[in-house]
C-alpha cells in the first residue's frame, strides 16, 4: 500500500505539473483556437466520466444541484482565464501563480466561517502575493500582454477558490464521481457556448501535436488525475496531499526549461517564483 500511495502522489504531481505546458501546445499558433481548445477538453472529460457517474450513488438532491451548477459556471470562467493567460505566459509561471490557491482558500474559508485563519496563513499569503507581484512586474518589463496574463491567472485563482468553497459546503453526502461529473459537464456546456460565440471552429485536419495535447488534457489531466487524487485523498492525510502545490509548479518549471522555447524567464522571475513558493511553505508547514 505504501508503494501505491507514493506512486499515486508521483502520478498526480507529474500530470498536473505537465498540463500547463500541454495547454501551450494545444493553443499554439498551429493548434486549436483558445476557446475551442478549453471547451473540447471539458467536453471530452465529461463524456468519459458520465458512464462512471451513472453507477455512482448517492447523487445530489434539492438545492445541491443549484450549487454544483454554480460551481461549474465558475470553473468555466476560471479555466477560460487560464487559457487566455497562457496565450502570453509560460506554463511554469501560470502554475506558480495558481499555486497560491490554498492561501486564498484559507482566507475565503475564514470569511464564510468554515475554518479558522491562523497567523501562518496570513504571513504565507502576504509572502506569496509579494512573489506574484514581483512576477507581474518582471513580465511587465517584457510586455504589457505578459503582465496582463499574470493578472488573468491570478483572477482565475480567485474564481476557482470560490467554487472550491461552494463544493466544500454543498457537495457533502454526494458521491465524488457524481459531483465531479455534474461539475465538469456544466463547465463543458458553458465553455461550449462561449466557443460557439467566439466562432473559432475546429481546425481540419486536426493538427497532430495540439490534438495529442488536447487528449492528454482531457483524459489524463482532467479524468485520470482527479480519480487518482481522490484515491490518494482517501488513503492519506490532507497534510500530504496539500504538498502537491509545491511540487507541480516545480514540475511545470522544469518542463518549461526543457521544452518551452518561445518565452524565457530571467533571474528576477525566478526570484519571484522562489518567494511565492516560500509563502506556501510558511502557510502549510507543520507547527
Amino acid at each position: 500500500m505504501q508503494s501505491r500511495i507514493v506512486a499515486a502522489y508521483v502520478v498526480c504531481a507529474f500530470i498536473w505539473g505537465t498540463t500547463w505546458f500541454a495547454i501551450r501546445v494545444c493553443i499554439a499558433p498551429d493548434g486549436y483556437p483558445t476557446m475551442t481548445a478549453v471547451a473540447l477538453r471539458f467536453a471530452l472529460a465529461a463524456l468519459v466520466l458520465i458512464p462512471l457517474a451513472l453507477r455512482a450513488r448517492p447523487w445530489p438532491k434539492g438545492r445541491a444541484w443549484a450549487y454544483l451548477v454554480l460551481a461549474g459556471v465558475l470553473d468555466a470562467a476560471a479555466y477560460m482565464l487560464v487559457y487566455l493567460g497562457e496565450e502570453h505566459v509560460s506554463g511554469g509561471i501560470a502554475a506558480v501563480v495558481y499555486g497560491t490557491q490554498p492561501l486564498i482558500l484559507a482566507i475565503m474559508l475564514k470569511v464564510v466561517r468554515i475554518e479558522a485563519l491562523t497567523a501562518r496563513h496570513i504571513a504565507g499569503a502576504i509572502v506569496s502575493l509579494a512573489g506574484v507581484a514581483l512576477l507581474f512586474l518582471d513580465r511587465l518589463d517584457v510586455s504589457a500582454n505578459q503582465a496582463a496574463a499574470v493578472a488573468l491567472v491570478l483572477l482565475s485563482v480567485v474564481l476557482s477558490t470560490s467554487y472550491s468553497v461552494i463544493m466544500k459546503r454543498h457537495s457533502t453526502g454526494v458521491h465524488g464521481i457524481a459531483a465531479t461529473t455534474i461539475f465538469l459537464t456544466v463547465t463543458a456546456i458553458v465553455l461550449g457556448a462561449v466557443a460557439l460565440v467566439d466562432g473559432g471552429g475546429i481546425p481540419w485536419p486536426p493538427p497532430a501535436m495540439p490534438t495529442l495535447a488536447l487528449l492528454y488534457l482531457a483524459i489524463v489531466g482532467s479524468v485520470v488525475a482527479f480519480l487518482v487524487y481522490f484515491w490518494l485523498l482517501d488513503r492519506t492525510s490532507l497534510l500530504v496531499t496539500s504538498t502537491l502545490v509545491f511540487v507541480f509548479p516545480l514540475v511545470a518549471l522544469v518542463t518549461d526549461v526543457l521544452y518551452e522555447h518561445e518565452i524565457s524567464l530571467g533571474v528576477r522571475a525566478y526570484v519571484g517564483v522562489a518567494i511565492t513558493l516560500a509563502g506556501l511553505v510558511v502557510s502549510l508547514r507543520r507547527r
